[in-house]
């Protein structure tokens, strides 16, 4: 992973909390007693806080949020806008496999999620990736670089642009097959995985966190390669059947499996361009240069 994109997903991990702020911190102007627009069940007009008898009102609450938060939020949403609205002036376009592969890094860098989330939190993920990738592009229109330039870093760092198929798994580990066959039962019952792993497996690495192990590529010296085997034959959110193993008898459930993703020369060139243009640019990367091209106004100006 080249140190420009690492820094480029926590930025992006980053923002996507800022953006999650500004739910908190705009939805105000409905005049209704309660407010659905948090994680919780909320009425304006009584407290949301009371401490030794002294209350913390929404209004309180909220006006703190937007001195707070409330300028880089807002600015944050209006640079979306004008760098969404900019690339489809420009007709820009992006690769749909440079997308896929990083939201497939960012979810290898989170634990255990759910269908939903995973589903939720792909779509808020490209959104980001896309803003930034259109954002970067726009920046860098006016610099030229040769192909030799970008012959040269593509032929130095195109393995680094290879995603390596993963694989996310969680186990239990036990001493004999007859707790195996217990624990499967159990399963087919309707218990949690992460529950059974707690309570019977004898892993002490992982069964604190339910068994999790985290994800593997089939080269990783970390994992045994009956599982990595195994796995294959499996489909995602579905578990094993009892196997042995050399450290007793395992059944192992399969999260996701992330396929490899590789790239052309072709493929990669503008987004080579791109990089090696970044360099050039000696400021912080932002949307603020692109705000004089569209008309922009807003509240705190």
């Amino acid at each position: 992973m080249t140190r420009r994109l690492l820094w480029g997903l926590i930025v992006l991990l980053l923002v996507t909390n800022l953006t999650t702020i500004a739910v908190w911190t705009f939805d105000r102007s409905d005049d209704s007693d309660s407010d659905g627009s948090f994680s919780v069940n909320l009425n304006k007009k009584e407290p949301v806080a009371s401490v030794a008898g002294e209350d913390i009102s929404y209004d309180k609450w909220t006006n703190k949020l937007e001195e707070r938060y409330g300028k880089q939020v807002l600015k944050d949403m209006v640079d979306r806008e004008l760098v969404l609205n900019l690339a489809e002036e420009h007709d820009l376009e992006l690769n749909d496999k440079l997308i896929e592969r990083e939201l497939s890094l960012l979810l290898t860098m989170g634990g255990i999620l759910t269908k939903e989330q995973i589903e939720k939190n792909r779509e808020t993920w490209e959104e980001d990736v896309r803003y930034r990738l259109f954002l970067e592009e726009l920046l860098t229109r006016g610099i030229s670089v040769g192909d030799n330039q970008i012959e040269e870093y593509y032929n130095n760092y195109k393995d680094q642009y290879e995603f390596i198929e993963s694989i996310q798994l969680s186990h239990i580990l036990v001493d004999d097959r007859q707790t195996a066959e217990r624990i499967v039962t159990e399963l087919e019952d309707g218990a949690s995985f992460n529950s059974l792993a707690k309570e019977y497996s004898v892993d002490e690495d992982s069964r604190n966190d339910g068994g999790y192990l985290g994800y593997f590529t089939s080269s990783s010296s970390f994992l045994s390669a009956d599982y990595y085997d195994k796995a294959m034959d499996m489909s995602e959110h579905t578990y094993s059947d009892p196997f042995l193993t050399g450290n007793g008898v395992a059944i192992i459930y399969l999260h996701q499996l992330l396929p490899s993703i590789s790239f052309s020369y072709d493929e990669l060139k503008n987004h080579i361009r791109r990089e090696i243009a970044l360099e050039e640019i000696k400021t912080t990367i932002s949307a603020d240069p692109l705000w004089n091209e569209l008309d922009v106004d807003w509240v705190y100006e």
